[in-house]
């Protein structure tokens, strides 16, 4: 997608493969600025600390990750090392396990002095292929849209929670890209753009729309459901951070919610992400999906602007005040009218008819 007329990616590699750059998403909305790590635990820390933030680009920042390991020591004992560390970073996104495990499952059949090059080849492979699976689930979702807006003939008013736009992947998004592939094809449209406290990632989204020109309205997270009593919400498209085979969904806290309503209203539900997001090995969300509990700052104190235009931040609550702050929650499959991935759309019992070669795992 574009910055200020430049084309501009989340993530690149520099120096054939001897360093990545990031846009640090930490600065945003308020400040657009690129960081250069060198090592892999500069990457870890930017996924722990969401510099880079996205299931799917997390994934890729893994694998990067695993490329800055062994460049650092292609040994056995080293490899296993940072694998394991980068893992354990966010437990909740299982792309960052698919992530690092594709390129330490590749470069563990060659020579240490051969791995450090082969694991450049492969993350240059995987963070283009996760463009052309971007731009797939859009071409999909956006025939969706398209769906409505025949119906109707007015803008189609679409909900979504959390950022899964370009800035959540390597380029173009999941659930944004269905939203500007319609627009690229003139199907007029309007978001909903839910802040999604504490992080506030819906700012990201909001900032992101803005930039390519799309109408939208940012709104508290609680006043979806209100909006779809009223309705005023035609469709809620959202993105995923796992999976499960049988089609129950984690997602950024407060998507449940988002589900319940929706089911209520009558609204269709529809879950946009890759085949990486999805975890063939488990069936039950509730019970089976590890949910972040991220720090109690992220609750006790906010960033903004002040009246000087500077970024300032404060605190809302006192250290008093005992804080929980999970970072997701789980929808389940039967909340969910259908998933959008980059080989089609299908109900979520019908995830393995797209994805036949996976049987094995379920």
């Amino acid at each position: 997608m574009k910055v200020d007329g430049i084309h501009t990616r989340s993530i690149w590699s520099l120096d054939n493969g001897q360093a990545v750059g990031i846009v640090d998403q930490t600065l945003l909305p308020f400040k657009f600025e690129k960081k250069i790590l060198r090592t892999w635990r500069e990457i870890q820390e930017a996924i722990g600390n969401m510099r880079v933030r996205g299931a799917p680009l997390i994934g890729i920042a893994g694998a990067w990750g695993m490329v800055m390991a062994i460049k650092e020591s292609p040994e056995d004992e080293a490899i296993h090392e940072a694998r394991s560390a980068l893992i354990a970073t966010r437990p909740t996104a299982v792309d960052l396990q698919w992530g690092v495990d594709r390129i330490v499952t590749r470069v563990m059949s060659f020579e240490p002095h051969e791995r450090f090059n082969e694991a450049v080849r492969l993350a240059e492979k995987m963070t283009q292929e996760n463009v052309i699976a971007n731009r797939a689930i859009g071409t999909h979702g956006a025939k969706l849209i398209a769906q409505i807006y025949a119906q109707k003939r007015e803008p189609v008013n679409i909900l979504t929670h959390c950022n899964a736009g370009w800035l959540a992947t390597v380029d173009f998004g999941t659930a944004l890209s269905a939203i500007y592939i319609a627009m690229e094809q003139g199907i007029p449209l309007h978001v909903w753009v839910d802040e999604t406290r504490p992080r506030n990632q819906g700012l990201l989204t909001a900032w992101e729309l803005a930039a390519h020109g799309v109408p939208h309205t940012l709104i508290v997270d609680n006043a979806g459901g209100h909006l779809m009593q009223h309705r005023d919400v035609d469709m809620v498209i959202v993105g995923a951070d796992r999976i499960t085979s049988a089609g129950d969904v984690a997602n950024k806290i407060g998507t449940y919610l988002k589900a319940l309503a929706a089911r209520d209203m009558d609204v269709p539900f529809y879950v946009a992400a890759p085949s990486s997001t999805i975890d063939w090995s488990i069936s039950d969300g509730k019970h089976g999906i590890t949910i972040e509990n991220r720090s109690a700052d992220e609750i006790r104190y906010v960033t903004g602007v002040n009246e000087q235009g500077q970024v300032e931040r404060v605190a809302i609550v006192g250290a008093d005040t005992n804080v929980e702050n999970p970072a997701f929650d789980v929808t389940p499959a039967r909340l969910v009218t259908a998933i959008i991935t980059e080989r089609g759309v299908c109900s979520p019992e019908d995830l393995m008819q797209l994805f036949p070669e996976e049987a094995h795992q379920a």
